[in-house]
């Protein structure tokens, strides 16, 4: 016999969009990590586009200038984020007796911002770029969350293509794409050719940009993002119970 699904609770409704306001600022405040619209929506019954508008309300009240908290509230395409206030990262740090998290290796910012400013890519196209191997900085970048698998390129082998994730966007304090720094591109007549994966395959390669810009964009210190399964620390994201984990290091 199958055993019945018990129903979740019923929640008493918000009569007001002011109690509406105050419950999801108090689940995000809560979550210490990145939360859908859609989730928020399913558990205040409403829609994902009403609890959009409503968070960008919010977060105009934490970034208006007369309110002066050291807290905001970050907006992505498909969530949203109380984070510290970058400039008291020193003294969360030293309240918390949390140690600095490790830095990203050259190698993996020039992975990432190759991947950055002409996502989609593959890995062949950053190694055109690149000029060098690139697996150890690629498979590093997936295992920090930074770059995603995002399907594969219609050409031959079609190898599998990366862009950058709403992690890097927090890591790095951006709210979109759309904010990365504006640089000089370099030539990419290497690249454009894309012997190696392409085959014919119709892509525009838009080139490169001065990687050192890119890397000016970054905090000083690398440290991973809060989820539900993580408990380092990220200034943007709050802290955790325990320390920040171990430097990121020797990535050739």
């Amino acid at each position: 016999m199958d055993e019945k699904k018990q129903s979740a609770p019923l929640l008493e409704p918000l009569t007001t969009a002011q109690e509406i306001e105050q419950a999801i600022e108090a689940i995000l405040f809560a979550a210490g990590y990145p939360m859908r619209y859609d989730k928020i929506a399913e558990v205040l019954g409403l829609n994902a586009k009403d609890v959009r508008t409503m968070v960008k309300s919010i977060a105009a009240h934490y970034e208006q200038e007369d309110t002066h908290h050291g807290i905001r509230l970050l907006l992505y395409p498909t969530t949203c984020q109380f984070t510290t206030d970058e400039r008291y990262a020193p003294y969360i740090r030293e309240a918390l007796g949390i140690r600095r998290g490790g830095n990203l290796s050259a190698s993996s910012m020039e992975v990432l911002a190759v991947v950055a400013y002409n996502q989609p890519v593959t890995r062949s196209f950053i190694e055109l770029v690149r000029g060098v191997d690139s697996s150890y900085a690629v498979g590093s970048l997936l295992d920090k969350g930074l770059i995603e698998a995002a399907g594969r390129l219609d050409a031959p082998g079609r190898p599998m293509l990366y862009v950058t994730t709403d992690k890097f966007l927090r890591v790095f304090g951006l709210r979109s794409l759309d904010e990365l720094p504006e640089t000089e591109a370099l030539s990419v007549a290497a690249a454009q050719a894309e012997q190696t994966e392409s085959a014919g395959a119709e892509k525009d390669a838009e080139g490169v940009e001065n990687v050192e810009a890119f890397e000016a964009t970054a905090t000083k210190d690398y440290t991973e993002a809060v989820d539900p399964e993580e408990s380092g620390l990220i200034f943007e994201s709050g802290v955790s119970e325990e320390t920040a984990p171990e430097d990121v290091g020797g990535e050739g």
